[in-house]
């Protein structure tokens, strides 16, 4: 399937009626993870692209570097692709590179390893590893170390939000603090209460009389109620952890990925966590994400507001 043929899935999951979307409902769970990756190209080139993020590492431990010239000191952004954990490419950030370098940012996109080839715990194990060479090396491109923006799309929301809030992973590596993490930018993701979204989506099909799903949420966090709550970032919400602010952007006709990002939301709020919800209009899951960066675009507003809070730029 090609780019413009998923986001022709995409525009057709928005405009069927309930009817008619009742019927297609394995066949939207399987499209969205398709419709995840990108379409828009970058309008900036890396300055360093492919660099290894683990010595001798898979091909897919890889990272883009992209930064402003004489960039010194700048604050960072470290974004996660989208895919449905299964696909994706670090080249699939649209304007995000251009519209940070412009504010003063060092911009990195990584990749990590996919499902099924590898379990849940390598792909965030991965993204810490990026997030630790960050740590390491990035002062060598003009990036500041100590003052990190994390964001990332649809899975890479949900890989976002518990890097950010589950202090295990980074102090695997090291790290034992999110100090150095000023914001955290998960973009339409449907994964921080991984429980509620399994039982959501398997009543759906089941009420209907529709065949559960086989590669559905279950399946790629494992059949362990255990891991779907440690792979849930709600769960690692509490006071005094240090979690970073948040801003949380979803696609607000979607009932799924508003319910998890108003759950979220308000779990972040009980901790004391600052945090900003922003619903999309008139948009789907992949142009919310592909529209940051773009000028008058609504969501793109509600970023630039976050990072002057975070950074003051």
């Amino acid at each position: 399937m090609t780019r413009m043929e998923r986001i022709g899935v995409a525009r057709a999951y928005w405009s069927f009626d309930c009817t008619r979307m009742m019927k297609l409902i394995p066949l939207v769970f399987a499209a969205m993870a398709f419709v995840a990756v990108s379409a828009a190209e970058p309008s900036v080139k890396p300055v360093k692209a492919d660099v290894p993020y683990v010595v001798g590492g898979h091909e897919r431990q890889v990272l883009d570097v992209y930064a402003p010239e004489n960039a010194k000191g700048a604050p960072v952004v470290f974004w996660i692709h989208g895919g449905g954990w299964q696909q994706g490419d670090k080249s699939d950030v649209g304007r995000k590179p251009a519209f940070f370098m412009e504010k003063g940012f060092v911009f990195v996109s990584i990749n990590y390893r996919l499902w099924p080839k590898v379990e849940m715990e390598a792909l965030i194990e991965d993204v810490a590893k990026g997030f630790k060479w960050v740590q390491d090396h990035i002062a060598d491109y003009g990036g500041d170390p100590g003052r990190v923006l994390v964001g990332g799309h649809s899975a890479g929301a949900q890989l976002a939000a518990i890097l950010c809030t589950d202090g295990k992973y980074l102090k695997a590596e090291g790290l034992t603090s999110f100090a150095m993490i000023k914001g955290c930018l998960p973009v339409d993701g449907d994964t921080y209460d991984i429980p509620a979204m399994i039982e959501t989506a398997e009543t759906r099909q089941r009420v209907h009389g529709y065949p559960l799903p086989t590669t559905g949420h279950r399946q790629k966090f494992g059949n362990d109620p255990a891991k779907h709550r440690d792979f849930s970032a709600v769960y690692h919400v509490a006071k005094g952890k240090g979690i970073p602010p948040f801003l949380i952007l979803y696609v607000a006709h979607h009932p799924d990925n508003t319910i998890q990002a108003r759950r979220f939301g308000e779990v972040l709020k009980e901790a004391g966590v600052p945090v900003t919800l922003y619903g999309g209009r008139d948009t789907h899951h992949v142009k919310l994400n592909d529209d940051i960066g773009t000028e008058g675009d609504a969501g793109t507003e509600a970023v630039a507001k976050f990072v002057k809070a975070c950074f003051g730029k």
